[in-house]
């Protein structure tokens, strides 16, 4: 069974948008597992525009599922994760200022960072993910510096997905198998949805984890938050 995570960093945005507690990101966490989602990722970024440091405190408590934090490992951030001990750090190579994840780590031009932060999660009892692109060779690297899973960037599918499925997940497919014939798990994350989600995973069953934001809470406007949850689950079932 491959896990759900649900990122909730644009429940975090319609909040900041009045200043208030409205909508309540706690109890939208919480409603997220009870709902069956299997874990909860959150994305703090410097400039706090959507989940701010004080939200992954007042978090971490709650989550009784998994608890994945994405960023950049500056020192900050490391700061952040390595007092909060979330069971999952998924690195992204972002960029301050970046509207959203756009582009998975260049591993060997990296090698000896990513190695030295995965060193000091797995210190701390931190599962690691590296946040990647399809290329083979990269995935391979990725594997040496230690981390547990690779993250694969999915926007490329999901673009190509409605104009030639086959293509478009090709690539996934051949990548996901050389993270797994190095010993590396699995993850995807990126403008996965309703619509291209369920072929995905028949595609490359032993994916450990999804993660998913703004197409879950796109949908959760129509369908409502506990009705698009269980329909998530269900294209992984």
């Amino acid at each position: 069974m491959t896990n759900l995570s649900v990122n909730i960093n644009k429940i975090a945005t319609l909040r900041n948008a009045r200043g208030e507690n409205v909508p309540d990101l706690l109890k939208v966490a919480a409603d997220c597992e009870a709902f069956g989602a299997d874990g909860i990722t959150v994305h703090p970024r410097p400039d706090e525009r959507h989940v701010r440091r004080d939200d992954v405190y007042r978090l971490r408590p709650l989550v009784k599922t998994e608890f994945n934090i994405e960023g950049y490992p500056s020192e900050e951030f490391l700061d952040l994760v390595l007092q909060v001990k979330p069971e999952q750090v998924t690195l992204v190579p972002d960029a301050p200022d970046a509207l959203t994840s756009s582009a998975g780590w260049i591993v060997g031009d990296n090698l000896g960072f990513l190695t030295s932060i995965v060193d000091r999660l797995r210190e701390s009892g931190i599962r690691s993910s590296i946040f990647v692109g399809t290329d083979v060779d990269n995935i391979v690297l990725a594997a040496k510096t230690g981390a547990d899973r690779v993250e694969l960037y999915t926007k490329p599918y999901a673009d190509l997905y409605p104009e030639d499925p086959e293509t478009a997940v090709a690539p996934f497919v051949e990548a996901a198998g050389a993270a797994f014939s190095v010993g590396l798990g699995v993850n995807a994350g990126h403008d996965l949805s309703l619509v291209n989600l369920a072929f995905f995973h028949r595609n490359i069953p032993r994916l450990s984890e999804v993660s998913i934001g703004h197409a879950l809470i796109c949908d959760a406007l129509y369908l409502g938050l506990e009705n698009t949850v269980r329909a998530y689950k269900e294209c992984l079932r």
